[in-house]
């Protein structure tokens, strides 16, 4: 079977898809216009689909003509908050979009089902599709383990594998990976100041919070680059920061966010228990009172060394040779596949997709309102999807 030719034969059909699904972007747990043109996708193929009974999920199961084990292949459904200005005449109107390329991870599973159940009759084994809402801070693969996603076709997978576009870092049709930690650990530091408001012209009559929210951010950084070897990096940027309604007056509170990346536990506990000890410290000193919050989200996206060498050699082997790219450093990114790859050895590769004729180094990255996809990659992408699994099943 040549799954390439075949993957390319059906890119029409791809492209419309992925663009159907571009215009309806839908953020969190519940997709249902999604869930409904994924069910479309999979109609009529020879493939047991269930839904999530908490979310909008699809699991498909492909049983191949004779007995062996399973492969998962996940692909992401979700969007995000984000206003599109791409420009392009299929961009999304409303204030969310497609700004991480799920719409392209969905669509090119949807393609590797149609080359599955083409070649049903050739599988030694199972396929589990896992199409996943509520990736992007909603556990939808914590919820989806939770519902018996891994038990779907009667015995675990031995393998999963999903993939994920990048809108820059490389040209569109590459490939990367790297056993280990390939993503980071994501957190989340959450901060009230409590002071007192008054008058902006008397701000010794007040207990101003906004000052020491203001140092906690600044001294937040110093205490990291000071506490951390460089080797166990740590990343936290404040993505929030609200206080006050008017330039006159001093308010009761400020509050800010921050995202938090770590690659190993150790590090994870220390930065959990230390930038409180911060702020609380700050608070203290400026006689204020101060509620700091750090939720632990999802865990290290760990690949499996054999996994990525066999997903190197299929991309080589069945793609082409220069196509893959080992990845020398964890991306700074985070991943609730990490969960799925927690529990069964797997691995998740990066595909580039920069659009033709812009520079990787500085094409706007992916979350960005301007993130565009090469939509060529469509292609590729399924007919990795699909030799992974079929290769897989053959070892």
């Amino acid at each position: 079977m040549n799954l390439l030719d075949d993957a390319r034969a059906l890119s029409d059909e791809l492209v419309q898809l992925r663009r159907r699904l571009h215009t309806i972007p839908e953020i969190g747990l519940q997709l249902p216009r999604t869930q409904e043109a994924v069910l479309a996708a999979l109609e009529g193929l020879p493939i047991e689909v269930s839904t999530g009974r908490g979310l909008t999920s699809v699991t498909g199961v492909l049983r191949g003509a004779r007995p062996g084990p399973t492969v998962l292949l996940r692909g992401d459904m979700d969007a995000l908050p984000v206003s599109e200005r791409t420009g392009l005449p299929f961009a999304a109107e409303a204030e969310r979009m497609h700004a991480c390329g799920h719409d392209l991870h969905t669509t090119m599973l949807a393609g590797a089902a149609r080359l599955l159940a083409a070649h049903r009759d050739q599988l030694a084994g199972n396929v589990l599709l896992m199409f996943q809402p509520g990736e992007e801070g909603y556990n939808g693969a914590g919820q989806m383990l939770d519902e018996g996603v891994l038990d779907a076709t009667g015995e675990r997978p031995v393998a999963a594998y999903a993939l994920h576009v990048l809108s820059h870092t490389w040209p569109a049709g590459v490939f990367a990976g790297r056993g280990g930690p390939a993503l980071a650990a994501s957190s989340v530091l959450e901060v009230t100041v409590r002071g007192a408001g008054g008058h902006g012209s008397a701000p010794y009559r007040a207990k101003d919070p906004i000052p020491a929210a203001c140092e906690m951010v600044t001294a937040l950084q110093t205490w990291i680059s000071r506490s951390f070897d460089v080797f166990d990096p740590v990343v936290l940027t404040v993505g929030r920061f609200h206080a006050g309604t008017a330039t006159n007056i001093i308010p009761d509170t400020a509050t800010f966010a921050a995202t938090v990346r770590t690659f190993s536990r150790e590090a994870r506990t220390r930065v959990g228990e230390g930038v409180v000890t911060v702020c609380e410290g700050i608070a203290a000193a400026h006689g204020l009172e101060v509620d700091a919050r750090f939720v632990e989200q999802y865990p290290v996206t760990v690949n499996d060394a054999a996994e990525v060498a066999f997903a190197a050699d299929t991309v080589r082997e069945a793609i082409g040779e220069e196509r893959f790219a080992p990845l020398e450093n964890p991306l700074t990114g985070a991943e609730d596949f990490s969960r799925v790859i927690d529990e069964v050895p797997g691995a998740m590769i990066f595909l580039g997709a920069t659009p033709e004729g812009v520079d990787p180094e500085v094409a706007p990255a992916n979350h960005s309102p301007l993130a565009a996809f090469d939509e060529s990659v469509l292609a590729d992408g399924a007919a990795l999807y699909a030799e992974l699994a079929v290769r897989r099943l053959a070892v």
